[in-house]
């Protein structure tokens, strides 16, 4: 599996890492099948939140595989916090227990990467560094980020952490890429050249932050998958013809198509079905051209300026 710098932690994580997202709906035999493909293919980067299935899904991943300390480092886990029901909370009280339960649903000592999950307009930086601070000191966790955060967001935060940010959770796919749409239109009257995230792309990649691309096959907000979908007829067409050279699916085109740009991002896949995520991870041994990679995004009813 090719690797990717995880921001400026010095670890170098696969390029493709594994969502665990809808783990709670399986069995735990199906849920260790998953993860022992994933391993076999060398992503052995997890990532987790405590909302998903309320933590069942975190619980069935530590008990279908029979979690135990030398499992447990030959793999990356990362796991998000920060959502409840009705709001966000990223109080120092809230970050810490979420932590804990995180641990012990998971059935280790320490987390590789804890993620805020989405941002909290009440948050106070000063107290969510307190909370890392703290974490980190324990051997709980050893790095930080963020989902879902603009740059200066990102800045706030960053200015009271003793340690750098590392990873921003984002969504983008083909057929979703309004963080790419503004730089490429800069200084147009049109829709597209409407910056919505304070150019967090560029961002990421001036201060070595890892973009984890969320829902790479969807449109819109989850507004379902646009691989063999009627409403992207030509993006589908494209990234078929584009399979086809290389002998792969179409899945592994269209995360092909996300490995292709030079920030070195690394998605995050949603799949549960163990060939479908081995065609995922396939990815990472193609580079598809520059013609390739343009010719996807417009298949996708972008225009060129």
């Amino acid at each position: 599996m090719r690797t990717v710098p995880l921001g400026k932690s010095g670890l170098q994580v696969p390029a493709v890492a594994v969502g665990c997202m809808r783990m709670e709906a399986k069995t735990d035999r199906e849920a260790e099948a998953l993860i022992r493909t994933a391993l076999e293919h060398g992503a052995n980067f997890f990532d987790h939140a405590d909302i998903y299935g309320g933590g069942r899904s975190e619980e069935i991943f530590a008990r279908s595989i029979g979690m135990t300390p030398r499992l447990r480092e030959s793999m990356f886990l990362q796991s998000k916090c920060g959502i409840r029901s009705g709001m966000f909370d990223f109080s120092k009280g809230h970050i810490l227990s979420s932590v804990d339960g995180i641990l012990k649903r998971l059935r280790t000592d320490y987390l590789d990467v804890l993620l805020l999950h989405r941002p909290d307009a009440l948050m106070e930086p000063e107290e969510v560094a307190e909370a890392f601070d703290t974490l980190h000191t324990a051997g709980k966790v050893r790095y930080f980020g963020v989902s879902n955060q603009n740059p200066m967001q990102m800045q706030l935060l960053q200015k009271y952490m003793k340690r750098p940010l590392v990873a921003d959770q984002l969504q983008l796919s083909a057929a979703y890429t309004p963080m790419i749409d503004a730089g490429l239109n800069v200084n147009m009257q049109n829709d597209a050249a409407v910056n919505r995230d304070g150019g967090v792309l560029d961002f990421c990649r001036l201060n070595e932050i890892t973009v984890q691309p969320w829902s790479p096959f969807q449109y819109g907000f989850f507004g379902g998958v646009f691989l063999g979908s009627d409403r992207y007829p030509e993006l589908n067409a494209k990234i078929n013809d584009i399979a086809g050279r290389y002998g792969v699916s179409d899945t592994t085109i269209a995360m092909a198509w996300l490995l292709r740009h030079p920030a070195k991002m690394q998605p995050v896949t949603g799949t549960m079905n163990p060939d479908r995520l081995v065609e995922c991870i396939r990815a990472a041994e193609i580079t598809l051209t520059r013609a390739e990679w343009y010719e996807i995004y417009r298949a996708a009813g972008n225009v060129l300026p």
